[in-house]
C-alpha cells in the first residue's frame, strides 16, 4: 500500500524500516538499522519483521540543542568525574531530558509518521513497540543490550512522543552512564535512535531469543532457541525459566529430517501480558499448570525459527543474537530483533582453556551452567540492587534475577549465581561477556546461600552448574590447539556428557571412540527402563512419584527414556558429524541397575555383578528385552530423523557368536538393522573368547574396540576393584599385549577396524608405543589427555619410521 501524502516527510528526523541498512548505524544505530536490513533483505524470502520507522540521530542532537540541554548534562558529567554520586547525576539528566519538549519539527513527525502506520496496518491506534536504539549499540566490539529502555503496548500519538522522550531519558539511566564509563565511549558522542515498530500481541502466544551458536561453548552448528509464554521481556530479563531448543543447522534444508538435538522444558511460572489499565501498560500473570507442563513451541515452529535464524546469520555473515514474537491474533511468528553476537565472536580459536576440580565437595546446589569456569568466594546475597553497596570485590553475587541495573556489582563478581533465568537471560548474556563463571535457574539460591559462605562455582562438568560449600582446589590450564601434531592412528575422544562434547569441540580429534549410553541413562534420565516400560503395573507409591516428577508433560513414559537418550546422543554426534561417534549399548551390571528409580524390582541380586547379567546377554532376555528395545528406538531416532548417521552402535560383553547372533536378530526386531543406512555395528573386545574367535566375530560385526579393563580382568583373572591384586593388574602384561596383537591381525585380515579405548596410553608412553607397533587403528581417551596421547602416538609413529 502506498503512503499517504507526506509520510515521507522531515527524512533528517524520521526513517521507515525499509529505507534504512546497516550502513545507517551513524543515523538510527544498530537495532533499529538491522531492523531495516531484515526488511529490506531478508523479507523478501519469506521471514516477517513487523514495520515501523525510526527517528534519527540528527533528531537526537536537535533535541539535545533545545534549551541548552547539552550544556547542562555536560555540566553533570563534569560533576561525576569530580566525584559526585553517579545516582545523583544520573537522576539529575534524566529530570532535565523528561522536562524538556520536543522539538515542534520533531514532534510534528513522529506523528506523522505512527498515523501512516496505523493506515499501513488498516488500525486505528496500532500498539506499538517504542525501543532504543543507541549509534554504539549492538556493535560486535560492545554490547549495549538492555541499557537503554523499551516500552511495549504503547497506543495514540501522544503516547508515542512522550515514549521517545522517556527513551532519550534512558540514554542516562546509571547503568548505561556506568556502562559507557567502563567502555570508554564519549557519552555526548553517543546519540539515540528509537525505534518505532508495531506490536506483536506476543502477550497472547509467546515469545523468545535465539542465537546462532552454542553459547556457552561458541559451537557454531546448532541454533539455541529460548521461548516462553508472554512478551519476551520476561525470558530476556530472566524472570522466566524458558523451555530451549537446540537445532542442528547442517540438517535444516532438509525436509525429510527433523534435525532438533535437545528440548528442554523450562518452569514458565509467570508471563509478561498487557494491562487492562493504562498505566502500567504490562503486569506480570501467573502461567496455567498445562502451559507450565507443556512445550512452548512445535517442532514445525522451532525448525522455522532456526532456518529464519540461519538465513539471517548467512546474511551476515556471522553469528546473531536474535529477538522473535509469536502473534496470538494470527498465530504467525516474527523476528523483531537481530543483533551480532558479541561474547564468543571476541574469542580466539587457537586456545581452548580447561577448568578442573581437584578434590570434592558438597553441592549446595544446582542449575544451569553459563560457561565453562570455576570460581571461588564467599557469598554475598542481594535482594534487590538497593543493596549493591553491601557487596564487596570477588564474592559471588546471589540474586533472584538480574537486569542492567546490576553490571555495575556483576562487573565486581568473582562469579553468579541466580534463582531464575536461562541461557539467554540478562545475567547469563552479560556473564558471558564479563567472562564470569554463572550458574542461573538454581531455584532457591538466595534461601539457601547465605552472606560470607565460602563456596566453589563450577561450570566445568557440564550443561549443569554447581555451588559447592568451602573454597576447593581446581586447576586451570590453556591448550594450543597449533600445535597438535598429525599422526598415522586416530586419536579419539570418550565422550559421555552432551554438554562436554560441545565444550570439546574444537579438539582436532578423528570423532568419539566411546560414547556410553549408561552415563546418559543414569544422568539424563534416572529411570529404570522396564520400570518405564511396566508403569501401571507398579505397586510402590514412592517409586510411581518420583518416576511422575521426572516424566512430566508425558503420558507414554517410554516417550521419556528414548527422548532424553535420543537427544543426548544425537548432541554428542552433532558435535562431531561427520566423524564416526561410536555409541556404546548399556554395560550397566545389576548392582547398578537396581540403583535407578524403580530399578530394585527389575534386578536379581547376583553374587559377581561383573561376570553376571550385563552387556549383551540382557538385551535378548525377556527381563530387559523391551528396556533394550527402548535405546534401539533412540539410536534409530538419531539416524533416522534427526539424521545423524555418523552414530555407530557398539555391542559391549558379547559373550558367544550364538550371543552375537541373537543381539543382531533382536536389533533388527526393533528396525535397528546392521548394513541399512549405512549402519555400522563394531563389538566391544574384552573377553578371550573375543580374541580367540576373532575373526568369526568379523563376519558378525565391522569393527573391534578393545576393552583394556575387562580384558586385563580377564585374561590374568584379576578382579581390577581389587587392592590386594592391584600389582597384578597390568594391562601391559604380556598376555593382555598378546591378545590384542592377535585381535589387531584377525581384524585386518578380515578388514575390520580396531580401536582401543582408555587411559592407559595418555599416562603410559610405552603403551601407546606397543599398540603403534601392533598396528592399532585407533585409540580413544579423555579429551584433557587428548594433546598428550597425540604427543605420545606422533613419537611412536616417529620412532617405528626411523632406520
Amino acid at each position: 500500500m502506498a503512503d499517504l501524502p507526506g509520510a515521507g516527510a522531515a527524512g533528517d528526523r524520521v526513517r521507515w524500516f525499509g529505507d534504512i541498512s546497516v550502513h545507517d548505524i551513524p543515523v538510527v544505530g544498530g537495532k533499529n538499522a538491522s531492523l531495516g536490513e531484515l526488511i529490506a533483505h531478508l523479507t523478501p524470502h519469506g521471514i516477517k519483521v513487523p514495520d515501523g520507522f525510526a527517528t534519527t540521530a540528527d533528531a537526537y542532537r536537535e533535541f539535545l540543542g533545545t534549551d541548552g540541554l547539552r550544556e547542562r548534562v555536560a555540566g553533570q558529567l563534569d560533576l561525576l568525574r569530580g566525584g559526585a554520586e553517579l545516582a545523583d547525576v544520573g537522576a539529575a539528566i534524566r529530570d532535565m531530558i523528561l522536562a524538556t519538549p520536543l522539538p515542534a519539527a520533531l514532534d510534528r513527525a513522529l506523528r506523522d509518521a505512527y498515523h501512516t502506520l496505523c493506515h499501513r496496518l488498516r488500525r486505528e491506534n496500532a500498539d506499538v513497540a517504542v525501543r532504543s536504539s543507541a549509534t554504539a549499540e549492538d556493535l560486535p566490539e560492545a554490547s549495549f543490550a538492555g541499557q537503554q529502555e523499551t516500552f511495549l503496548g504503547i497506543t495514540g500519538a501522544d503516547g508515542v512522543t512522550d515514549a521517545c522522550r522517556r527513551c532519550y531519558a534512558s540514554l542516562f539511566t546509571d547503568r548505561a552512564i556506568s556502562y559507557r564509563e567502563h567502555h570508554g565511549f564519549d557519552h555526548l558522542k553517543v546519540a539515540l535512535s528509537v525505534g518505532v515498530q508495531q506490536m506483536v500481541r506476543s502477550d497472547r502466544a509467546c515469545a523468545g531469543v535465539m542465537f546462532t551458536l552454542d553459547t556457552d561453548s561458541g559451537f557454531p552448528r546448532v541454533v539455541l532457541v529460548n521461548a516462553a509464554y508472554g512478551l519476551g521481556e520476561s525470558v530476556v530479563s530472566g524472570a522466566v525459566d524458558p523451555d530451549e531448543y537446540q537445532v542442528f543447522k547442517p540438517f535444516l534444508d532438509k525436509s525429510d529430517l527433523t534435525p532438533v538435538l535437545s528440548r528442554k522444558t523450562g518452569g514458565k511460572q509467570t508471563k509478561i501480558v498487557y494491562s487492562d489499565a493504562a498505566q502500567p501498560p504490562t503486569r506480570t500473570v501467573e502461567t496455567t499448570e498445562a502451559e507450565r507442563r507443556g512445550w512452548v513451541l512445535s517442532d514445525q515452529e522451532i525448525l522455522l525459527l532456526a532456518r529464519w535464524a540461519t538465513a539471517v546469520e548467512d546474511h551476515y555473515g556471522r553469528p546473531m543474537d536474535i529477538e522473535w514474537a509469536k502473534d496470538g491474533d494470527t498465530g504467525e511468528l516474527h523476528l523483531v530483533q537481530a543483533r551480532p553476537e558479541t561474547v564468543q565472536a571476541r574469542k580466539g580459536a587457537a586456545t581452548l582453556r580447561s577448568y578442573r576440580l581437584t578434590e570434592p565437595g558438597e553441592d549446595l546446589l544446582s542449575g544451569l551452567a553459563i560457561g565453562d569456569a570455576i570460581a571461588a568466594g564467599p557469598t554475598r546475597t542481594l535482594h534487590d540492587i538497593s543493596e549493591a553497596e553491601r557487596f564487596e570485590d570477588g564474592a559471588v553475587l546471589v540474586a533472584d534475577t538480574t537486569d542492567p541495573d546490576w553490571e555495575p556489582v556483576m562487573q565486581r563478581a568473582a562469579a553468579i549465581v541466580t534463582n531464575h533465568g536461562g541461557r539467554t537471560s540478562h545475567a547469563a548474556i552479560v556473564s558471558r561477556e564479563l567472562g564470569v563463571p554463572a550458574v542461573v535457574g538454581t531455584g532457591d539460591a538466595t534461601a539457601t546461600l547465605g552472606d560470607g559462605l565460602p563456596v566453589t562455582v563450577s561450570c566445568a562438568e557440564g550443561e549443569t552448574g554447581h555451588v559447592y560449600d568451602g573454597l576447593l582446589e581446581y586447576e586451570e590450564r590453556d591448550i594450543d590447539l597449533t600445535r597438535v601434531p598429525e599422526t598415522r592412528t586416530r586419536v579419539m575422544l570418550n565422550i559421555a556428557n552432551p554438554a562436554a562434547a560441545y565444550r570439546w569441540w574444537r579438539l582436532p580429534a578423528d570423532g568419539v571412540g566411546l560414547a556410553r549410553i549408561e552415563f546418559l541413562v543414569a544422568n539424563h534420565i534416572g529411570v529404570h527402563p522396564m520400570a518405564l516400560v511396566h508403569y501401571d503395573d507398579l505397586t510402590d507409591p514412592v517409586t510411581q512419584h518420583q518416576i511422575d516428577t521426572l516424566t512430566t508433560g508425558y503420558e507414554d513414559k517410554t516417550a521419556y527414556f528414548v527422548d532424553r537418550l535420543a537427544q543426548g546422543i544425537g548432541r554428542i554426534a552433532a558435535a562431531w558429524w561427520p566423524r564416526p561417534v561410536i555409541v556404546r549399548t548399556s554395560d550397566f551390571k545389576t548392582n547398578e541397575y537396581a540403583r535407578l528409580v524403580g530399578g530394585l524390582a527389575f534386578e536379581p541380586t547376583e553374587g559377581n555383578p561383573m561376570l553376571g547379567w550385563r552387556g549383551a546377554s540382557r538385551y535378548y532376555h525377556e527381563g530387559y528385552r523391551t528396556g533394550f528395545g527402548l535405546e534401539c528406538r533412540a539410536l534409530r531416532r538419531v539416524r533416522d530423523e534427526m539424521g545423524l548417521t555418523n552414530t555407530v552402535v557398539m555391542i559391549p560383553f558379547c559373550r558367544t557368536l550364538a550371543e552375537a547372533d541373537l543381539v543382531l536378530r533382536t536389533m533388527a526386531g526393533h528396525d535397528l538393522i546392521r548394513g541399512r543406512n549405512g549402519l555400522e555395528v563394531y563389538m566391544m573386545a574384552e573377553i578371550p573368547s573375543n580374541i580367540i574367535l576373532a575373526r568369526s566375530f568379523a563376519e558378525r560385526f565391522d569393527g573391534f574396540s578393545v576393552g583394556s579393563n575387562d580384558l586385563t580382568q580377564l585374561t590374568l583373572g584379576v578382579d581390577r576393584d581389587s587392592t590386594e591384586l592391584a600389582e597384578l593388574f597390568d594391562e601391559r602384561d604380556p598376555a593382555v599385549i598378546h591378545s590384542i596383537e592377535e585381535l589387531i591381525a584377525a581384524a585386518h585380515a578380515e578388514r575390520r577396524h580396531v580401536g582401543l579405548c582408555g587411559q592407559r596410553p595418555s599416562d603410559d608412553p610405552g603403551f601407546a608405543g606397543l599398540l603403534v607397533r601392533a598396528g592399532i587403528d585407533s585409540v580413544s581417551v579423555t579429551p584433557d589427555s587428548f594433546l598428550r596421547v597425540k604427543d605420545n602416538i606422533a613419537a611412536a609413529e616417529a620412532s617405528e619410521n626411523t632406520p
